[in-house]
C-alpha cells in the first residue's frame, strides 16, 4: 500500500473532521488502495491562507483554494467548495451560501428560514465539488482532478440538532426524517454532498498518486 501525503485546504475543523473519517473509513475497509495522511492547513500557521474565491462554480472555487495552497505547501492538495441550492430561491445561495448573510451559520440559517417562511415549496439541494491539486507539473498538463456529489432533501421548518455546521439543521436529507445535525457523522458520511464527492476523489486516487510521482517533483 502506497502512503501519499495531502493537504486540506480549510481551517474548519468539522471539515477537518469530515475528510479524516472518510479516508479512514477507506483505509479500513481496504477500498483506496492508498493510506492517506491528512494534513491540516494549521499545519502550516506561517503560511497565509486567506485566499478569495473568485470563481463562478464550486470547481473553479475548489480549483483556486487547491491550486494556491499546493504551490504554497508544496505538496497535493484538497480542497471543496459546496453550496446549498433552494428551489423557491431561485436555486441561492449556491456558490455564495458560506456568505450569504453577516454572521455565523446561525445568522445564515435564520436568514434562509426567513426567506423560506411563506414558501410551500421546500425541495432543496446540497452540492459539492472536491479538487486535487499539485504543486508542479509539466507544462501544458491539467494540473488538478476533480469530483462533484449532489445530497437532495428538503428545508426544515426550523432548525434542530447540535451536529453538523452550516445549514445541516435546517436541511433534511430524503429518505430520512431527522435533518443532518441530528443524524450525526456516521449517516452524513454514507450520504452528504461532500461524501459523494470524495467518493469520486477515492476512486482516482491511484491515479493521483501515479500522476504525482511522474509529473510533480
Amino acid at each position: 500500500m502506497n502512503n501519499i501525503k495531502i493537504v486540506l485546504a480549510s481551517g474548519n475543523r468539522h471539515k477537518y473532521d469530515e475528510f479524516a473519517d472518510f479516508f479512514a473509513s477507506l483505509d479500513s475497509a481496504g477500498m483506496s488502495g492508498e493510506r492517506v495522511e491528512l494534513l491540516s492547513i494549521e499545519d502550516f500557521a506561517r503560511t497565509p491562507v486567506d485566499i478569495e474565491e473568485s470563481g463562478s462554480s464550486y470547481e473553479e472555487n475548489a480549483a483556486i483554494k487547491a491550486q494556491t495552497c499546493a504551490k504554497l505547501f508544496g505538496l497535493p492538495v484538497i480542497a471543496d467548495d459546496s453550496g446549498l441550492e433552494v428551489r423557491a430561491l431561485d436555486w441561492r445561495p449556491g456558490i455564495y451560501s458560506a456568505r450569504a448573510a453577516p454572521g455565523g451559520d446561525r445568522a445564515r440559517i435564520l436568514w434562509l428560514l426567513d426567506l423560506m417562511e411563506e414558501k410551500d415549496d421546500r425541495r432543496a439541494c446540497f452540492r459539492a465539488s472536491c479538487v486535487i491539486a499539485f504543486p508542479n507539473s509539466q507544462e501544458g498538463l491539467r494540473n488538478y482532478f476533480s469530483s462533484e456529489g449532489v445530497c437532495w432533501g428538503n428545508i426544515s421548518c426550523c432548525p434542530s440538532g447540535e451536529e453538523g455546521f452550516g445549514y445541516d439543521p435546517v436541511f433534511v436529507p430524503d429518505g430520512h426524517q431527522k435533518s443532518f445535525a441530528e443524524l450525526g457523522r456516521a449517516v452524513k458520511r454514507e450520504i452528504s454532498h461532500r461524501s459523494i464527492a470524495m467518493r469520486g476523489v477515492a476512486l482516482i486516487l491511484p491515479y493521483v498518486v501515479k500522476y504525482s510521482l511522474v509529473h510533480c517533483g
